[in-house]
């Protein structure tokens, strides 16, 4: 049961993938690992996540033209509050393709990072987007509880219902799995995003059996739901993206350099920073080694440890690592202590 429990958790975006997002273990070799030579990873990463955004813009204006036609039909305002969310998640598409196809360009004396950010810009204009397709649905469901109409076509209405839960599914499955590889946050926020909207889908389908009861309101209820579960939806992206954009990191992030510095022991950590550009990760560190070890000894140990960050962490794309002063860098109030345990 609990092994099932996670799984769902992890289906609806509440589990533990993050370990995904940033390959923790030193196995855990995601098909976004980093790569010298042949071609820029960066470049690779970006055609996969332009693939993912170009299919589920298409999956998603199939599926929202679709259910328009319906709700034409059958005046239901349950399945315009989707069909709104629907083209809001569609439109979406188009920031986050901008701003892939910007990630792209090399980093120039303006921008000495490149443009990775660009990404963070694109998930608060998909929040603003989402935000604006939740105020709309909740209009029109409000309207429609003061004003009631009768909801006709009630087998198509359920089918468009259906329609909506396979078409956002598909999507999720895209940009989740392909978020993960190129560790993208917007994109996989927005897959789970899509995997929620599914599901209010098929309450258009409870509605529609609702009205066939006989109780009017199914449809006007169902709508006013769909609006709340897209306002849950703006809160979790905000939180996510605003984390990011303030350089936040998950706290595993930095157990993670941690892990990788057990393996090389003369390496002591007395500071350790990460930040989020893009989905690539930068790394500054800061650590000790015994003084009277030559130069060509202590450039070994930070060799030895640059590798095993890059072993151990295939979304990190840059690792600075210093030497310093154990008490000076202590002083500081890091809570890393020396690895004398590792």
């Amino acid at each position: 049961m609990p092994v099932l429990g996670a799984r769902i958790l992890d289906w609806f975006g509440f589990g533990s993938r993050h370990h995904a997002a940033h390959g923790h273990g030193h196995h855990d070799h995601v098909s976004g690992s980093h790569s010298h030579g042949v071609i820029d990873a960066t470049i690779a990463t970006t055609d996969r996540g332009i693939w993912a955004i170009k299919w589920s813009f298409v999956i998603l204006a199939i599926t929202a033209a679709m259910q328009m036609v319906v709700v034409a039909l059958s005046g239901s305002v349950a399945l315009l509050a989707d069909t709104v969310h629907n083209i809001g998640d569609a439109t979406t598409a188009i920031p986050l393709w901008i701003a892939f196809l910007l990630a792209r360009r090399k980093p120039s004396p303006t921008f000495t990072y490149g443009l990775g950010r660009v990404e963070d810009l694109a998930g608060m204009i998909i929040v603003g987007i989402i935000l604006f397709s939740a105020i709309v649905a909740g209009y029109q469901t409000i309207d429609r509880l003061i004003n009631p109409r009768v909801v006709t076509h009630l087998g198509w209405l359920a089918a468009a219902g259906i329609v909506g839960f396979l078409g956002n599914e598909a999507v999720a499955v895209f940009r989740i799995r392909v978020g993960r590889e190129i560790n993208s946050a917007a994109l996989i926020a927005d897959g789970y995003h899509a995997r929620t909207d599914g599901l209010t889908s098929l309450a258009v389908v409870l509605g529609a059996f609702g009205v066939w009861l006989g109780f009017a309101l199914a449809d006007p209820i169902v709508g006013l739901l769909i609006t709340l579960a897209i306002f849950g939806i703006v809160w979790q992206s905000a939180r996510s993206v605003l984390t990011r954009m303030l350089d936040g990191i998950d706290p595993e992030v930095i157990g993670d350099i941690d892990h990788a510095a057990a393996h090389v022991p003369q390496a002591r950590i007395v500071d350790a920073k990460a930040r989020w550009i893009g989905h690539r990760l930068h790394a500054d560190i800061a650590i000790a080694v015994e003084e009277s070890l030559p130069v060509s000894e202590a450039q070994k140990i930070t060799a030895a440890l640059e590798h095993e960050l890059f072993e151990h962490m295939p979304a990190l794309a840059a690792a600075n690592i210093r030497l310093a002063n154990a008490v000076a860098d202590h002083r500081h109030g890091h809570p890393h202590g020396e690895h004398d345990s590792h």
